[in-house]
């Protein structure tokens, strides 16, 4: 029987529409398998932001109650239950929730299906009450809690240098005790944005949490009112600052997030020392700080539905992770706040990323995101007892910068980066000795002590001073994991696929420097959006001791001409133009996302891996013309590479090979070569379908403002050029070897019959053979 009107009425509609390429999905389903155990669920909210759901789970597709799992009162879109589900197939559909009646009031969702195995890792997350039941109720309660802080003020006493407290007594603490209070940073000239003023005003709030933060801590740790007395004077100070200034999130999100994270630590590690007067004054305004960070996350970006905004999302873990904590019990919003927080972590993070551990920005912003995630993982760990490292991702995520940016390369990597032309920076290598602490792999540790070796009197760089104290971040890191014995590379496997964001890399003898390869090959399904560049089926390479077939150009600023019109541009990649142009990597995120690439497969055989990238859609969005874009990379013996591009369009399109490199190449008729300081490579055209290439040598930036890269090196490419067809088939031959020890790789082509068959051999006569099937 139909209902009445009126009951109809009383139902409302439940709407699921389609994902958008920007937005989360319907997870988990048939084709969104669970990588954990339990799943992680995921639905586009209902158009009303007060929806509040119910979620069903059930081995019985009809529901009945004893087979049913039942979630109610969900407060957003997204959920992590509290307990594994036993091995089975499952089923599940959510509603909407009426609190009033507490009854679901829509219809129920499509109902999905997944699988749960005993492989899966089991990573619950503790529902809200026991989240809040286990929360520390006193002050402090970021990092150490009272008997906590007991316990390490002793061991201190005993050991002056316990956890490496010496040092960052004498770097971290006393110099505060001389340096007058921070004055307030004052707005633009004319309120515009100056990349130099912006990126001083981040760091001199940076320098406002190490003042607080560390006298605070000395003081507590001590038992010195005279230090606690000179973190109190900044503390207050700064909350003296205008909310809505030149320090607000709106106006300078990196300064102001650091001024919150400033007021946090001073709130919870001087509770104790501030009158009550005082407390009231720095939390209100600690409140209205986190208020506004919040706002931006939850209810402007949307996070929870558009999961890709780089520091939206950062600033979960940068931000609202220690002022919400430091807050909690104090005000309903920060509770609320913290929440979301965990639950984000728990289920939804990272958008830039899968279980596999790489990171789609690349490993500069790896090192950012981790970096706040790590302060953020293990406040929630202390303070709640819940632990975020369990989940497969971070299990894994160590292998990402250890494959990607390895010790001595500076040039050989993806993505924005403020240390590109610098070694690696050394909270890469901090980053990556917690995932030491966090999984017990030792090559993990090896990787720290080589970047940390390499990276010595760094500290004061602004990628470094300007975000982090590595002192302290060493005090918490020893007084919370155990050590972990160094394990050379030398037993890696030479391959790393990070299917998920479509990256693939060979590292050889990383170990040995003078025989250390790096090659990273780029195909991604995320475009070029966020800190992407348009550089699918791009590669760079690394040999013998240093960057050959390199990331060009400098990170000036965010936004500057060199950044948006060089370094995220296919014309700065080692990669190719078709009739001119490249892959859309310009502001639309939606084009942005849809200028994807893909790993079409990865083999590997003794003494052969074969990597096979897709960039068709990636070209698509700017040249309509193009059909087909491939790109084949055969590493041969451990010694050299092939590369076969393949490409298609609807009309008779020019094709540019590209190839940067530090210094000027020598260029010839059918090759190119370019010496570094310990090693080069050299490389040749052994086959053209459309014509013989015409290479040339390019020195500069062109278009590019001089004043931007003013004093600094220039660099070049070669161009090689191959005439106007609707098919193109390139086949290049690329050598590296030591200055020591120059190599030559001979080749012949058989096209006789249905094949064009195309042999190398070295000097030793160790053979590779590679047959393109003829285009009739």
């Amino acid at each position: 029987m139909r209902p009445s009107a009126p009951a109809i009425s009383r139902q409302t509609l439940l709407d699921e529409p389609r994902p958008g390429s920007l937005t989360i999905g319907y997870e988990p389903s048939e084709e969104a398998q669970p990588t954990e155990n339990p799943p992680r669920f995921s639905w586009l909210p209902d158009i009303d932001d007060g929806a509040r759901y119910v979620l069903r789970i059930s081995t019985d597709p009809g529901f009945t109650d004893k087979k049913t799992l039942v979630f109610e009162d969900l407060a957003w879109n997204f959920f992590t239950p509290d307990e594994a589900l036993p091995d089975g197939h499952y089923h599940w559909c959510y509603a909407l929730w009426d609190q009033k009646s507490a009854t679901a009031h829509s219809n129920w969702s499509t109902v999905r299906s997944f699988e749960i195995s005993e492989a899966l890792p089991k990573t619950p997350l503790p529902g809200r009450s026991a989240r809040h039941a286990a929360a520390q109720t006193s002050h402090p309660r970021l990092w150490l809690n009272s008997e906590q802080l007991s316990a390490f003020a002793d061991a201190v006493a005993k050991d002056p240098n316990h956890c490496g407290w010496a040092e960052f007594y004498e770097k971290s603490v006393e110099p505060w005790l001389e340096r007058p209070v921070m004055p307030e940073p004052q707005p633009y000239p004319n309120n515009t944005r100056v990349a130099t003023l912006w990126r001083q005003m981040y760091i001199d709030c940076q320098e406002v949490i190490y003042a607080i933060r560390h006298l605070a801590i000395a003081g507590r740790v001590l038992g010195r009112d005279d230090l606690l007395d000179a973190s109190r004077k900044w503390l207050l100070a700064v909350a003296a600052w205008d909310t809505k200034g030149a320090t607000s999130r709106a106006y300078n999100d990196e300064a102001g997030f650091r001024v919150v994270v400033a007021l946090a630590w001073g709130y919870d590690w001087l509770y104790d020392h501030l009158s009550e007067d005082e407390r009231r004054t720095v939390r209100s305004v600690l409140l209205e700080r986190t208020r506004e960070v919040a706002d931006h996350v939850i209810a402007h970006a949307r996070i929870h539905v558009f999961p890709y905004d780089s520091h939206a999302v950062r600033s979960l873990s940068a931000v609202l992770t220690p002022a919400c904590i430091a807050l909690q019990g104090e005000s309903d919003e920060a509770g609320e706040w913290l929440d979301y927080t965990v639950e984000f972590l728990a289920t939804l993070y990272s958008p830039w990323a899968g279980t596999d551990g790489g990171w789609a920005e690349g490993p500069h912003y790896w090192m950012t995101g981790m970096a706040y995630l790590i302060e953020a993982a293990n406040l929630i760990r202390s303070y709640i007892g819940y632990d975020l490292y369990q989940r497969p991702f971070f299990q894994n995520t160590g292998r990402f910068p250890l494959y990607t940016k390895a010790p001595g390369t500076r040039r050989a990597n993806f993505g924005d980066d403020s240390t590109l032309g610098d070694l690696p920076g050394l909270k890469l290598g901090y980053n990556v000795r917690q995932f030491a602490g966090v999984t017990g792999n030792g090559h993990y540790q090896w990787y720290f002590d080589h970047i940390k070796a390499d990276a010595t009197g760094t500290e004061m760089a602004f990628y470094n001073y300007g975000w982090w104290d590595l002192n302290f971040d060493d005090l918490v890191y020893r007084h919370d994991y155990p050590q972990v014995e160094a394990v050379s590379p030398a037993d890696l496997p030479a391959l790393a696929v990070f299917d998920d964001i479509g990256w693939a890399t060979i590292q050889k003898d990383m170990e040995d420097p003078d025989r250390h390869l790096q090659f990273v090959f780029k195909s991604s399904p995320y475009g070029s959006l966020s800190h992407s560049h348009g550089d699918q089926n791009a590669f760079v390479l690394y040999a013998h001791g240093e960057d050959l077939a390199i990331q060009s150009g400098y990170y000036v600023a965010f936004n500057s001409q060199m950044h948006l019109n060089w370094r995220r541009q296919t014309r700065s990649k080692n990669a190719v133009l078709i009739g001119g142009k490249g892959q859309y990597a310009e502001k639309d995120k939606a084009l942005a996302r849809r200028a994807a690439g893909r790993i079409v497969s990865v083999e590997e055989q003794p003494g052969h891996v074969r990597i096979v990238g897709d960039a068709t859609a990636a070209y698509q969005v700017a040249n309509p013309l193009v059909q087909k874009v491939l790109r084949e990379t055969h590493f041969v013996n451990d010694s050299y590479f092939v590369i076969v591009d393949e490409v298609e369009c609807s009309e008779p399109q020019e094709l540019q090979w590209l190839c940067h490199t530090l210094g000027a190449p020598q260029t010839g008729r059918s090759s190119f070569r370019y010496n570094g300081r310990k090693a080069g490579f050299y490389g040749q055209f052994v086959y053209s379908s459309g014509g013989t290439p015409q290479i040339s040598a390019v020195e500069g930036f062109p278009d590019i403002d001089p004043k931007e890269f003013e004093g600094l090196d220039i660099h070049h490419h070669v161009c090689a050029t191959v005439p106007a067809a609707t098919r193109h088939r390139l086949v290049t031959l690329l050598v590296p070897y030591s200055l020591k020890e120059p190599k030559r790789i001979f080749s012949f082509i058989d096209d006789q019959g249905f094949s064009t068959d195309i042999y190398f051999s070295d000097v030793d006569d160790e053979r590779f053979k590679l047959s393109l099937p003829k285009q009739f």
